[in-house]
């Protein structure tokens, strides 16, 4: 498996699809790596795909395109289809990863799902594409010119058939690296952010805006307000405090952070929990309640669960049943 702070991917240690039993982690291998989406709708209550044909390549694919420097490959995938399709979209379900050779050389395409946003429309970018269509999806098999862009229609269709395509995101993160414990000899509960620390946060608001979090609950303390702060004001996102998420609030009161992450499934919205390496062990429990069956093992499981900085994506059923379909742990790439 990658390390996660491999410069080339920028992604995650793993990403895990319930339903299409994907457990993909980066390995570094490929030379090219790109992203980008499958953006579903449904009209007449069958299955539409978005699918452009490219006048360079003369081919009928998927909006994608390459890493640039700097990027997490989340971001990639929404710069991509902004400027392929005009559209702003909030990545769903990591799909499967293609991997073909492009002029002798590997590369790596990663996928996810991602709903057309109500009221809006797709708008080819003439430079790239010159014909886009909405089509079912076994036309979109038919058109397709790459065979290896099939894999991530199937686990679309896969998704499709299990109701778990339309899904929403839940953040769990792991402060951002703060100034050492054995430096600082004030409070602990105002024990700031370092530098590198700094440049997590501000690099961490552009990852989090793939998934667009609708709610941000954090503990009180001020390594973790700084951490969410950056994507708060950029995206004018409110920060609700919950004591019980600090270090010292989960050692008093563990069953209030188990009602607090518990909290985060019973609304149909999106979220972004921030919260301390010590309390991790007591969210992880409550998560596991959420996963399908045998599939516990895709959550961290040893300290530290996540490094400084690092979160989880989850992708969770809207309903009365909320389960989690997949698992990625991503962490934002520093300029």
């Amino acid at each position: 498996m990658a390390p996660l702070d491999s410069p080339s991917i920028y992604y995650s240690a793993r990403r895990f699809d319930a339903v299409n039993s994907i457990d993909r982690a980066p390995t570094n291998t490929a030379d090219i790596v790109a992203s980008g989406a499958l953006i579903w709708r449904m009209r007449d209550g069958a299955l539409e795909v978005l699918i452009i044909h490219r006048p360079r390549y003369d081919d009928w694919s998927w909006p994608k395109g390459k890493q640039d420097p700097g990027e997490s490959l989340a971001e990639t995938a929404i710069r991509e289809i902004r400027e392929e399709v005009g559209l702003q979209v909030v990545l769903g379900v990591p799909l499967a990863v293609t991997s073909y050779p492009v002029g002798g050389r590997p590369k790596d395409v990663f996928y996810w799902a991602a709903e057309l946003p109500d009221g809006a429309r797709a708008l080819a970018d003439e430079g790239e594409v010159d014909e886009l269509r909405w089509v079912t999806t076994d036309a979109a098999r038919a058109l397709l010119t790459n065979q290896d862009d099939l894999a991530p229609l199937e686990s679309l269709e896969a998704l499709a058939e299990a109701d778990a395509l339309r899904t929403r995101p839940i953040l769990i993160a792991r402060h951002a690296k703060a100034k050492p414990r054995s430096n600082w000899a004030a409070a602990e509960d105002d024990r700031p952010l370092a530098a590198t620390g700094k440049r997590q946060a501000l690099a961490s608001s552009r990852l989090f805006a793939a998934w667009a979090p609708s709610r941000i609950i954090s503990s009180p303390w001020l390594r973790c307000v700084q951490t969410v702060t950056p994507y708060s004001v950029d995206y004018g996102v409110s920060v609700k405090e919950k004591k019980s998420l600090s270090e010292a609030g989960a050692q008093r009161h563990p069953a209030r952070v188990a009602r607090t992450v518990a909290s985060l499934f019973d609304k149909d919205s999106s979220s972004l929990l921030c919260t301390h390496r010590p309390v991790l062990p007591r969210v992880m429990d409550v998560l596991r309640e959420y996963l399908f069956e045998d599939s516990a093992e895709v959550l961290p499981t040893e300290d530290p669960y996540l490094e400084p900085g690092d979160a989880l994506v989850l992708q969770v059923t809207e309903g009365d049943n909320p389960r989690i379909v997949s698992v990625e742990r991503v962490r934002a790439a520093l300029d």
